[in-house]
């Protein structure tokens, strides 16, 4: 038998015993005993004058019809999209409800066995409509905390060309330390914003997936390359090779950034405030100085500088609109383990650098400088609150 056949002998076996068992109903296992088992999220909530609309989806095992609906303990009208949510399914329900600006709901969906599930409305304000203009402000506010404060943070380069090699090599320890928050800081959002989702898809597990998975394939992709240089250009890329590494891991970062401004913003749990938008800029403009430390040898072209400053903050307005129009716990907890697996990996390419001549990466030099990074981006992560 030819190889590919002999593997596909197996996957055969397999599906056969598959289909034999589903032919015949599962022989053995049963009806499953006790009450349905029923868990609806709601995942989004849209308010339009005289209007509550939520976005709910079937977390459980079983499939849930929605028999009434409550609305600060008085039971209202609704519309549902759908008899009966199947597993992992999503539906809309539509309930007429004149609700007052800035007031909290209650609300609770009573199921067809007798279950309730509550969804809280902290501060009720109108949605904004997704036209051309609310995605105007969306991009500005991205420019605003993500490309503007990372372009700002780069104009440390004439700096970071006239330091000693003691003194660089402790800017890159520093380097070191603000994307290690930067890393901490996408993980335990990503769990925090998996937790509050459907568990039915991975919950928190996604958020590692997300890391593991841009983690192997920034690996796999800097594999390649460096078998695609000789040595002699290898050496000479180094800096500019690790800084658009550095780059797009922040890139990343910030695009999970931008989701929690979006859908912030369109939940109306967000001000548009001026200390909102000056503690971003704080906060985002030291990631410009990383990007920056590893150009000190050989600085590049105004061109370049300008391409690795829209890569690090361009997705700051992806992620606003995304979180904006279509915000997803899931989809956004993989993302923001997306960025903390690339961060991880950028982080390996620099401790190279901060070796000393003993080959030590932590040594007092190196501990001090990252030490000093964690310290910077925390005491500005304390001016923003999303």
């Amino acid at each position: 038998m030819p190889i590919w056949a002999v593997g596909l002998v197996p996957l055969a076996l397999i599906a056969a015993a598959l289909a034999l068992f589903a032919l015949l109903g599962g022989p053995g296992l049963g009806d499953r005993t006790g009450p349905p088992a029923e868990d609806l999220i709601v995942e989004r909530t849209v308010l339009h004058p005289g209007e509550i609309e939520l976005s709910v989806r079937n977390d459980g095992p079983d499939a849930v019809g929605v028999a009434q609906v409550a609305v600060n303990d008085g039971y209202v009208n609704f519309t549902p999209r759908a008899p009966e949510i199947g597993r992992l399914d999503e539906s809309t329900l539509t309930i007429p409800y004149e609700w007052v600006e800035g007031e909290a709901y209650e609300i609770f969906l009573l199921t067809s066995t007798g279950g309730t599930i509550e969804h809280t409305i902290d501060v009720a304000t109108e949605t904004p409509e997704a036209d051309a203009d609310f995605f105007g402000l969306m991009a500005l506010l991205g420019i605003y905390v993500g490309v503007i404060p990372v372009s700002l943070g780069m104009l440390w380069l004439p700096f970071v060309r006239r330091i000693g090699p003691s003194w660089l090599g402790a800017l890159m320890a520093l380097t070191i330390g603000l994307l290690l928050f930067l890393a901490i800081d996408a993980t335990a959002e990503g769990i925090e914003v998996a937790n509050d989702g459907p568990q039915a898809f991975g919950g928190a597990i996604l958020v590692f997936l997300g890391a593991l998975a841009s983690y192997l394939a920034l690996s796999g992709i800097e594999g390649y390359m460096r078998s695609r240089q000789d040595r002699a250009a290898a050496a000479g890329a180094t800096g500019s090779y690790l800084a658009l590494l550095v780059a797009i891991g922040i890139g990343l970062h910030n695009l999970g950034e931008g989701l929690a401004i979006g859908s912030s913003y369109a939940v109306g749990a967000l001000a548009l405030g001026t200390f909102l938008v000056v503690g971003f800029a704080i906060h985002n403009t030291t990631e410009g100085l990383a990007i920056v430390a590893p150009l000190a040898e050989r600085p590049p072209r105004f061109s370049r500088l300008a391409g690795l400053g829209l890569i690090a903050g361009a997705p700051a307005i992806v992620g606003a609109w995304i979180g904006a129009a279509a915000f997803n716990s899931s989809v956004a907890a993989f993302l923001l383990g997306v960025g903390a697996g690339a961060i991880v990996q950028v982080v390996q390419q620099l401790v190279p650098a901060i070796r000393d001549s003993a080959g030590r990466a932590l040594h007092p030099v190196s501990v001090g400088g990252m030490l000093a990074g964690l310290l910077v981006l925390y005491a500005t992560s304390l001016l923003v609150s999303v």
